[in-house]
């Protein structure tokens, strides 16, 4: 039986690679940087996760440790800025957490981003999620490898005490899913505006098409034909 869904990614709950890639533009910009990130190459950027190592392959040669740092942190205060307006769940994320607490399935947000874009999310979707929901949300802190890295995966299945056939797994980019899927987890892929994808195993386009599966078991979906991204 499905008792868990495993929401991985903030990209999951939220779009926010617009407000991302606009955070590192200026970041670029108050550093004097003459770097600019197009739509079509953030995307390329974006399947590679980890903010810091996307600054570092873009810099193609030497980059100090201290600059790349300052860079990130600059753009984490210029996203959180952007996103203290407010923003609105993606398809279907409302529908499916209220259905989780209508059977009471238990659901994680699985992530390795940091505590401060952990609560900046939070703040943003208020009044439309309610993150006390969450029986367990992960962080960078909690895992040395992040994400493609499955660790946090079995991190979170040890934490929750369940194993793999327990839960199913939702993420945004392909290179996520294979965490996901590396850890012995069905995952569906529920790709983001930005994210380029070529396999689409298991994609969905919103995220109430699984509530079928949260109280049964979970079954194999072929691979979807209609590339997104």
């Amino acid at each position: 039986m499905t008792s868990t869904l495993l929401l991985g990614s903030i990209g999951v709950l939220a779009e926010t690679s617009e407000w991302q890639r606009r955070a590192y533009n200026q970041a670029f910009a108050d550093h004097n940087l003459g770097w600019h990130w197009n739509i079509a190459n953030y995307c390329e950027m974006l399947k590679v996760p980890g903010g810091k190592k996307r600054l570092t392959d873009y810099a193609n040669g030497p980059i100090s440790s201290d600059l790349i740092d300052s860079i990130h942190q600059r753009k984490e205060t210029l996203f959180h800025e952007y996103l203290d307006a407010g923003i609105t769940p993606r398809a279907g994320v409302q529908a499916c957490l209220e259905h989780c607490r209508n059977v009471g399935v238990t659901v994680g947000l699985i992530t390795t981003t940091t505590t401060t874009n952990i609560a900046a999310l939070s703040h943003a979707l208020r009044g439309h999620i309610d993150f006390s929901q969450f029986a367990l949300i992960t962080t960078k802190a909690d895992v040395t490898k992040e994400k493609p890295s499955n660790d946090v995966y079995c991190h979170a299945l040890s934490r929750l005490g369940i194993t793999a056939d327990d839960a199913i797994a939702v993420e945004d980019s392909e290179a996520n899913q294979g965490a996901a899927i590396s850890a012995g987890l069905h995952c569906h892929l529920f790709a983001g505006d930005y994210a380029a994808t070529q396999r689409n195993i298991n994609a969905i386009t919103t995220l109430a098409t699984i509530t079928d599966q949260l109280t049964g078991a979970v079954t194999a979906h072929p691979a979807s034909s209609s590339a997104k991204g």
